[in-house]
Formats: structure tokens, C-alpha cells, sequence
């Protein structure tokens, strides 16, 4: 084995791979939710539907959508293997465990809130993206994406699980943007500071936007 395979099987190579991919998401994440915030315009998705559209048909997203796939499985399987790691190492807790006094609860149930945040994945994909991308590969045609928002989000059903996975997101993302930075070794006094008032900014605000959208659509606040 080489050295960089056995960088790359190693708890730290692991990590950092795991940071950079979810760097890269979280800059899919900001994509993905000023396109969706486009709802509150209330236009009656003229301008979601546009946003929509050049996301769905520009072949230059079309191509970072494929490595945007690679990145999120990835980033999956590094968390997987991280957490068998990590429970190989210690497979009997201590009799004294003092995790609660360094580190908080959702750092240590990154293992948890990523599998919950997986299955909501797969849930969303299934409702929206995986029906359009297949209409469109099919009958070469988008559906009508706000359409089926809208009706999708009449179901108060939906609606809460929409927002739980906003909120498992946030705390997922509240754990993981600093941990990416310090797991690419770039920590800094000097810079530390910005980072955590960054990554806290970001974890409140986007989850945020994104559970208003069925929230304001089931209320009734935007709409056809």
C-alpha cells in the first residue's frame, strides 16, 4: 500500500476528504436554496420556474449535478467509515465517559443526524428531482416543479417532515462547517473567530429559508 492509500484509509485522510466534500455541498446548498427562496417572489412561480428551468436544462450545472452525486456519496461512505472506525477503536464505552464535558451532543451524533439526513435525502429526491430528471430523460420535458410544490405541500404530513429535516440540517451543518475547516488544517486563531460566526450564520439561516418554503406555502402565504 502507498503512502497516500494509507493516507486515504487513515481516520485523518478520512476526515479530510469528508471536509471537502461537505465544503462542497454546503456550496450546493446556497444554490440550491436561493433557487428555491425564488417561491416568495409570489408571482405564481414565473420566476421559480425560471430559476428552475436554467438549473434543470444548462449543461454546465447538468455536469456539476453528476459530480454533486459523486460528492454526496462520498461524503456518505467517508461518515460511515469514520464512525466504524471510531467504534472499532473503543468498542466498550468508558466507565467514566467525560464526552458531554468536550464536545457537544449533536458532534457526537453526527453518525445519527447524518443517517436521518440521509433518509430525508432520498424522501426529497424521490418527490421532486428523481421524477424530473427522469420525465426529462424520458418524454424530454421538465414537470411543472412548482405545481407539484404547491400540491405537495397542502399535506401538513409533508410538511412536517420538510421542516424536520430542515432542523435535522441545521444541526448537522452547525457541527460540520467548523469541523470541515479544522479537519483541512485550517485553523487559525487569527481566522477561527470568522469561521465559527460564519458556519453558525450559515446553519441558521439556510435551514431556516428552506422550512419556511412548505411552511409558507402550506399557510397559504404564497401559492398559484
Amino acid at each position: 500500500m502507498t503512502g497516500f492509500s494509507r493516507f486515504m484509509t487513515s481516520s485523518i485522510g478520512r476526515k479530510a476528504v469528508m471536509a471537502a466534500t461537505g465544503l462542497f455541498l454546503i456550496s450546493f446548498l446556497i444554490v440550491h436554496c436561493g433557487v428555491n427562496a425564488l417561491i416568495f417572489f409570489d408571482d405564481g412561480g414565473k420566476t421559480f420556474n425560471i430559476g428552475a428551468h436554467f438549473m434543470g436544462t444548462n449543461p454546465v450545472i447538468r455536469t456539476i449535478e453528476v459530480f454533486l452525486i459523486i460528492g454526496f456519496l462520498i461524503h456518505i461512505v467517508q461518515g460511515l467509515m469514520i464512525w466504524w472506525q471510531n467504534k472499532k477503536a473503543r468498542p466498550v464505552n468508558y466507565a467514566i465517559d467525560g464526552a458531554s464535558k468536550n464536545s457537544t451532543w449533536y458532534s457526537r451524533s453526527m453518525a445519527l443526524l447524518g443517517t436521518l439526513l440521509l433518509l430525508f435525502l432520498i424522501i426529497h429526491t424521490s418527490n421532486f428531482w428523481i421524477p424530473n430528471r427522469t420525465n426529462q430523460f424520458i418524454h424530454g420535458e421538465e414537470l411543472p416543479l412548482y405545481k407539484m410544490m404547491v400540491e405537495k405541500f397542502q399535506n401538513p404530513i409533508q410538511v412536517v417532515l420538510y421542516v424536520f429535516g430542515c432542523f435535522l440540517l441545521f444541526w448537522h451543518l452547525l457541527h460540520g462547517f467548523k469541523s470541515a475547516f479544522q479537519s483541512l488544517g485550517m485553523n487559525h486563531e487569527k481566522y477561527n473567530s470568522l469561521i465559527l460566526f460564519s458556519g453558525k450564520t450559515f446553519a441558521y439561516i439556510v435551514p431556516f429559508i428552506m422550512a419556511m418554503m412548505p411552511v409558507a406555502i402550506y399557510l397559504g402565504w404564497v401559492g398559484e
